[in-house]
């Protein structure tokens, strides 16, 4: 019979310790440190500069808006994928994945391919007065395309593992699908839902590789956030770029909490 070295248990437990506490929490120090290493009222000027809350706001409202289609679209999807067998299902299926395989960068030269002045669609939309590379519909595409996957692999696991009773019997009296799916599917999978959109407005807070390609950069109408740290930090200006580094920090880290919870009540509902 082997036994295990007293110290092996807790050894273990000390290495995964310290290199969490390097790999997150030392960053993490250092970025709020920094932050506030000049005050809260410093800190909240650099914040509310109206380059910076133009940045913060953009980002926020675009995030916002992504989350909301990608909810409807990525939750369809799943339940398309999850209910029905068709020819292509696989290859749909793989498809789902490629946002996650793909550099961000590459999706940001994917957009100004197809919608840029000279691109595919982007020749037509500009000679009707739509812009989308260098506007604020550029940096929508980008994160619809990076985040698209988020609410499907939430939701699609929660589908396969449901039980079909509860929709058959809603058919077999009659039930419309359509009302089957809001009165049945919908409370079932709600709680991946909520979990999967967290997830896409959280990334995309900090999305920067397909925006700096597509959005152009300019001041108050196409600058996100995350392009204005890099800024910040290109023109050595590093208290402002950890104010707003905090700033998104706050909120993200608001959201895993939010997540956190919603994960633990529905782990209590199905009794894990």
């Amino acid at each position: 019979m082997t036994r295990s070295l007293p110290w092996g248990r807790w050894g273990r437990r000390g290495v995964m310790a310290l290199y969490l506490v390097f790999i997150v929490a030392v960053p993490l120090a250092a970025v709020v440190s920094r932050g506030f290493e000049a005050g809260l009222a410093e800190f909240w000027h650099e914040v509310r500069a109206p380059e910076a809350f133009a940045a913060l706001r953009l980002t926020i409202v675009a995030a916002l808006a992504m989350t909301v289609i990608n909810v409807v679209m990525g939750t369809l999807t799943a339940y398309v994928l999850a209910r029905f067998e068709f020819p292509g299902r696989r290859l749909l299926d793989g498809l789902v994945e490629l946002p996650f395989a793909i550099p961000t960068l590459v999706t940001g030269v994917m957009r100004v391919v197809l919608y840029g002045p000279q691109g595919i669609f982007g020749g037509w939309l500009a000679s009707h007065g739509i812009p989308v590379i260098f506007a604020r519909p550029g940096i929508l595409l980008a994160l619809l395309f990076v985040c698209y996957p988020v609410v499907i692999r939430s939701v699609q696991p929660v589908l396969v593992d449901a039980e079909l009773s509860k929709e058959e019997a809603a058919y077999t009296l009659g039930a419309r699908r359509a009302a089957t799916f809001r009165r049945v599917v919908l409370p079932t999978v709600l709680p991946a839902v909520v979990s999967g959109a967290l997830l896409s407005f959280s990334r995309a807070l900090g999305e920067f590789g397909a925006i700096v390609v597509v959005a152009g950069n300019i001041p108050g109408r196409t600058l996100t956030a995350p392009v204005y740290i890099y800024g910040q930090v290109e023109s050595q200006n590093e208290r402002s770029a950890s104010a707003v580094s905090v700033a998104l920090l706050a909120i993200s880290f608001s959201l895993l909490l939010i997540l956190d919870t919603v994960e633990h009540r529905r782990r209590r509902a199905d009794g894990l």
